[in-house]
């Protein structure tokens, strides 16, 4: 009696992890595939007090529509938008991030893209440095 009952937990057992990763290779398909051209974009050198954007354009290279539901910025300096329309296969879409350059010196901050893509996320970065005012500006 205890062998049938081990042998039939041991079934429903595989029985469940095999349908589980059929459901999770089937889950695969259902995300968008985004690619970015660079996902770093580095200003150089900016003006202090002068606001700088970049514009991260996506491309849509999977089967089902990307849908971007938020992009949040590591600091207050940093005010991203992003396309609020879902991306069609073969479409394209942006997150525009602009960076207040308030205070002097380098900066490296970063922009997490949440998205219906495989690991749910994007991560995005931007770096420059920024130039004091001096009176001669």
């Amino acid at each position: 009696m205890k062998k049938l009952l081990f042998l039939a937990a041991f079934v429903l057992a595989a029985q469940v992890t095999f349908a589980q990763a059929a459901a999770a290779s089937q889950s695969s398909a259902d995300y968008a595939v985004a690619t970015v051209d660079n996902p770093t974009h580095d200003f150089g050198k900016i003006k202090q007090g002068v606001p700088v954007t970049h514009e991260f354009v996506f491309v849509n290279k999977g089967k089902v529509p990307m849908i971007i539901t938020n992009a949040q910025p590591s600091c207050g300096c940093t005010v991203p938008s992003w396309t609020k329309d879902p991306i069609p296969p073969g479409g394209s879409g942006f997150v525009k991030a602009t960076f207040n350059a308030a205070a002097p010196g380098a900066f490296d901050k970063s922009v997490t893209v949440t998205a219906n893509v495989e690991n749910g996320v994007i991560m995005l970065r931007i770096r420059g440095e920024v130039m004091a005012n001096t009176p001669n500006n």
